[in-house]
């Protein structure tokens, strides 16, 4: 591979995991489509190189959130044996579901996301009531965590863990079969079924997505669809995007960051659409 195709690909994967990590997502939701559309890369080998970035990405900036306090690392380890199944299910269901009825699944639950965090609610969430049981208060999930921009300790509690499994579950699934970081789907998951804080969403889910990412690499790689000459550049590229990412995110404010993370969806929701009925840009 040429010195100016590798650059290249540092860039992009910079730029990306930059985006990603402002929005405590993966890079993998850009990564495909700009390996495919701009380096005319095949596309199991892209979605290889994508796992690759989601798994650099998540190690170079959860660093970041555990040292501001933003990551509920009880509450990641809970939902993330849901998501590994998830992942290894959609590991081996691939190809047996067309990709035009995943791309069409996939445009409408980021719209019916978008539209849920659009939707105004408190960002504080009310604590569970002193004597009242339930997942959160048995597995210790309550927390805080400190905001930057208010200056203040925020408390807030975790309910409905069930659901949140189960979404978790169906995450890790469509991470598998498209290669893509399942971060877009974790943080309105934990947003509006688990009312967490976006940006402890946000730190958590990264948390998360390299473990879940780790779980399909190992069977692409399998499967020999992982080019080392293609997936170092744009490895090395997430790690740099994804710590200046990080540090973006602590200091913005969480109803920006909302703000964000809708139009983000609403636009990969608009590709979704094209790809599944066959309209390339």
């Amino acid at each position: 591979m040429e010195l100016s195709t590798t650059f290249l690909l540092f860039i992009a994967a910079f730029g990306a995991s930059a985006l990603g990590g402002v929005l405590g997502m993966a890079s993998g939701i850009f990564i495909v489509p700009i390996l495919t559309m701009f380096f005319g890369i095949d596309f199991h080998v892209a979605i290889g190189a994508s796992l690759i970035s989601v798994i650099a990405c998540s190690c170079g900036s959860a660093s970041s959130f555990l040292k501001e306090r933003l990551t509920n690392v009880r509450l990641a380890i809970v939902l993330e044996s849901a998501t590994t199944f998830g992942a290894l299910t959609g590991a081996l269901l691939i190809g047996l579901i067309p990709t035009s009825f995943l791309y069409g699944l996939f445009a409408f639950i980021l719209i019916l996301s978008a539209q849920q965090m659009l939707a105004q609610r408190r960002e504080v969430v009310s604590l569970v009531e002193k004597g009242q049981q339930d997942w959160g208060t048995t597995l210790q999930l309550h927390s805080s965590y400190p905001d930057a921009v208010l200056g203040k300790e925020i408390p807030y509690s975790v309910g409905r863990v069930p659901l949140g499994m189960f979404l978790m579950y169906f995450a890790g699934m469509m991470s598998a079969l498209l290669g893509i970081g399942s971060g877009v789907l974790k943080i309105p998951a934990m947003d509006k079924a688990l009312r967490l804080p976006i940006k402890v969403s946000s730190a958590t889910s990264n948390f998360m997505i390299g473990v879940t990412a780790a779980a399909s690499a190992a069977v692409y790689l399998a499967r020999g669809d992982i080019d080392m000459n293609i997936a170092g550049p744009v490895a090395l590229g997430s790690v740099v995007g994804a710590l200046i990412g990080a540090r973006l995110l602590i200091g913005i404010s969480s109803e920006k960051l909302r703000i964000g993370f809708v139009i983000i969806l609403g636009v990969l929701a608009v590709q979704m659409l094209m790809s599944a009925l066959g309209i390339q840009v």
